[in-house]
């Protein structure tokens, strides 16, 4: 796993806001009516290989809804264009790290007010 998102998976596991990160997930999933559902019983690293492979697959061939996704979660342009991959996958790693990462931001905002 990437460290940054090893980190912030660690980090929400010990503020208890890794299940709000899994349940946000899957609502902006279904708001952007992308069909998957993660369970919450998942661990974290099953949860980023997951993520990066649902992305990998929508880049290649469903792009539209990458973009509808992206749009969803709220990631912004600012921080896609940073994104620096000579690879696919690495561009993949990045944008799974960016989105679990908005989606903490979420449930921690939630959760302090």
């Amino acid at each position: 796993m990437l460290p940054a998102v090893s980190e912030l998976l660690e980090k929400s596991l010990k503020e208890n806001l890794y299940g709000k990160i899994i349940q946000q997930l899957n609502k902006d999933f279904l708001l952007a009516n992308v069909s998957y559902h993660f369970s919450e019983e998942i661990n974290p690293s099953e949860l980023k290989k997951t993520l990066v492979e649902i992305l990998h697959e929508m880049v290649i061939n469903n792009y539209d809804d990458y973009l509808n996704l992206i749009y969803r979660i709220d990631i912004s342009e600012k921080d896609l264009a940073k994104i620096k991959g000579q690879s696919l996958k690495l561009i993949v790693d990045e944008i799974t790290y960016l989105i679990l990462k908005r989606e903490y931001q979420k449930v921690w905002f939630r959760n302090t007010i």
